[in-house]
């Protein structure tokens, strides 16, 4: 194999995963070469070095969009133009988050001047201290009301840089599943004969697209069947009976792991504030909207959807 490196070697040296790898091919970041008689995608130096380069800029949070400027350009107009913009962009934060800390602040020595004496101070401490926004719209504020008012502004402004999760009910559905496999696999063998049996526009024998699981430090792919698909269709291949269920669901632009690993702790989040818990009894799942390659390119981007699975607390 000469000077290549295989998928395996490239994950465990920049602790990134296969599916991160096969993102960036996709999006036509890097190159992979593969012989005849080898399965898997190798990586030359010059690969490698482009990885690298990916790496480091990932690490600045620049989109994949941007990256993708960066490579198909010569000189350094565009790159200085992005490396700009990002100094713009994290000087925004840098000051929203220092307002931020003002208000907080004159928030703290407001609470400080309450009468822990009187019962109806404490009460409204207790009641409102989880709550800031609640606390300061029903409460009367005796501070600057215009610092309230920024208070909202700017934490929008914050939030509104994670994204939105929603609640969506996945019906129970047949599925074939490729096993448990090995992180650096789920473009293995499974894929080959999945894409051997089906045409994206005329299935064949899939009725709808992918859920990638999790499996006990593993990785399943699992996909829906057309009710008339029987076991000796999908051989060497099992069909099993997907749960479906309740999940809590959020979108990450730049499907890498990175992007993924924000989106999960923004879920994560959001569920230690609500009603619901997770649900051990089914897996994590993520699935990738694909479309056109030439609608691909023009966006700079793949959809990955992250679904946690989820149930009341009081079904505990």
């Amino acid at each position: 194999m000469g000077n290549l490196a295989k998928i395996r070697e490239l994950s465990v040296r920049y602790n990134i995963s296969a599916r991160t790898l096969r993102y960036y091919e996709d999006m036509g970041l890097i190159e992979s070469t593969r012989s005849d008689d080898y399965a898997y995608r190798l990586y030359d130096e010059a690969a490698i070095k482009r990885l690298e380069q990916i790496l480091i800029l990932r690490r600045l949070n620049i989109s994949i969009k941007d990256i993708k400027r960066i490579f198909n350009t010569t000189g350094s107009e565009v790159v200085l133009d992005v490396l700009g913009k990002k100094v713009d962009h994290i000087d925004e934060e840098v000051s929203l988050l220092n307002e931020l800390k003002k208000i907080v602040l004159e928030f703290i020595n407001h609470i400080r001047k309450l009468d822990f004496e009187k019962e109806k101070d404490v009460k409204l401490l207790y009641e409102k201290a989880s709550d800031i926004e609640t606390q300061i719209t029903n409460v009367d504020y005796n501070g600057n009301s215009s610092m309230a008012d920024r208070f909202f502004e700017v934490t929008e402004k914050l939030n509104n840089k994670v994204p939105d999760i929603m609640i969506v009910r996945i019906p129970k559905f047949r599925a074939v599943t490729s096993g448990a496999m090995p992180y650096d696999e789920i473009f293995g063998k499974f894929q080959l004969w999945q894409e051997a049996h089906n045409d994206f526009y005329k299935p064949i024998i899939f009725d709808a697209p992918d859920l990638l699981c999790e499996n006990n430090g593993s990785l399943e792919w699992i996909w829906r069947i057309k009710d008339e698909i029987t076991e000796a269709d999908v051989s060497p291949y099992e069909i099993i009976e997907h749960p479906g269920g309740l999940y809590a669901a959020a979108v990450s632009i730049d499907g890498d792991d990175e992007s993924g690993n924000k989106v999960l702790k923004k879920i994560e989040k959001w569920i230690e504030k609500t009603n619901f818990v997770i649900d051990d009894s089914r897996t994590t799942s993520v699935h990738m909207i694909y479309v056109d390659d030439e609608i691909r390119k023009g966006l700079g981007y793949h959809q990955l959807n992250f679904y946690a699975p989820i149930k009341l607390k009081n079904d505990i």
